[in-house]
């Protein structure tokens, strides 16, 4: 379906980071936390390598299955690209809606909204597992006559422009807000203040929200995060902990029918066989920090990390088999000890050992099987 939009904007999300970073140290204000921001850059790592290796692929596959066999094809050079935007926009947002009214759906989503922070790497913060999620809401795009190349490309473009939304510094913007989606309207979506709960599910423009009863407007400030918070900075527990919930519930449950009500009511059920919900601590973050050298010494490898993984998505298809999982593993493994040791966990130092360990294995190998 055309190259990786996401894996060639790399540089250009670490520009805006850079300069969200300056911006916020000329206000005199901290919109970052080290571990926070590599636990949102650890899952869309994760995210990318499975794109790497399935979703795309997937996707792209039954996506031209079903356009060939399309019920009618649209005419004219301009209505394809039409059809593409609103399609898209149509179909994303009903996933998102019921990304946060269904609990088997939320598992999934749930991992882009656990930061507590709100900066552009909240953006970065992807599920491994949403590629299957949406799967159901844009292949029927296919069918109604979207053309492959018009669906990949408006995709792609819908995906980077939600990119610069995850941020607090941008004010509202006035009558732009009437027609897209901006930074204060994302707030409101991203936020767990009662009133914007399950608000503002756009992606690129703002109409689907206001004539489907979704919208509202920035009043006042948000706390960000889920009302059960995960208390972790592990991107690999992240990815696992809503569905690791969910099959907990299920065990719970009085009734085979309850079992199942689980996976498909909303997030707010509770019935009472449940117990009481946990309850948050909202004047606090989750913010637990190792040493300042152990901080500097994680987020210099961190960087070397992201240049290699960013090397890997563009290149990494020439590789073999072997040398693939090879880089796959220690990305992996760095992901998880990187910003664990940050966190302070006791495990992590082992974690690192063994990575430091197989780092010149696993160079070798995809240095030498070619």
């Amino acid at each position: 379906m055309g190259p990786n939009l996401i894996a060639l904007a790399i540089p250009f999300f670490f520009l805006g980071i850079g300069l969200e970073l300056a911006v916020a140290k000329k206000q005199g204000r901290v919109v970052y936390r080290p571990g926070d921001a590599m636990a949102d850059m650890g899952c869309g790592i994760m995210q990318q390598l499975v794109s790497f290796f399935v979703s795309t692929v997937v996707l792209s596959t039954a996506y031209v299955w079903l356009a060939e066999h399309r019920l009618w094809t649209l005419p004219t050079v301009w209505l394809p690209w039409v059809a593409a935007i609103l399609g898209v926009e149509f179909a994303y947002y009903w996933w998102h809606r019921l990304s946060h009214e269904v609990n088997l759906l939320w598992a999934a989503h749930g991992v882009h909204h656990q930061s507590e922070d709100y900066n552009l790497a909240v953006a970065l913060r992807q599920s491994v597992s949403t590629w299957m999620t949406t799967l159901p809401f844009y292949l029927p795009l296919a069918l109604l006559g979207v053309p492959v190349l018009h669906f990949a490309v408006i995709l792609g473009l819908s995906t980077l422009y939600q990119f610069w939304i995850h941020t607090e510094l941008v004010p509202p913007l006035g009558a732009f807000e009437r027609f897209f989606n901006t930074p204060a309207l994302h707030r409101v979506h991203h936020a767990i203040n009662p009133r914007y709960l399950d608000k503002n599910h756009a992606a690129t423009f703002s109409f689907f929200d206001r004539m489907f009863g979704t919208f509202e407007p920035e009043t006042e400030p948000c706390v960000y995060g889920t009302t059960r918070p995960l208390n972790s900075y592990n991107p690999l527990w992240a990815q696992v902990e809503l569905y690791a919930d969910l099959i907990r519930l299920a065990r719970l449950a009085p009734t085979r029918l309850d079992a199942l009500k689980v996976f498909f009511k909303s997030p707010a059920w509770r019935p009472a066989w449940m117990g009481e919900a946990p309850r948050r601590d909202f004047s606090r973050k989750y913010d637990p920090s190792g040493s300042p050298s152990t901080v500097r010494y994680a987020l210099v490898n961190w960087v070397i990390v992201l240049i290699g993984v960013f090397f890997f998505l563009l290149w990494g298809g020439a590789l073999t088999a072997p040398s693939k999982l090879a880089a796959v593993a220690l990305v992996v493994l760095s992901v998880v000890s990187l910003p664990s040791l940050v966190e302070g966990r006791s495990w992590a130092k082992a974690i690192e050992g063994a990575r430091i360990l197989f780092a010149p294995l696993a160079f070798g190998l995809i240095a030498i099987v070619r």
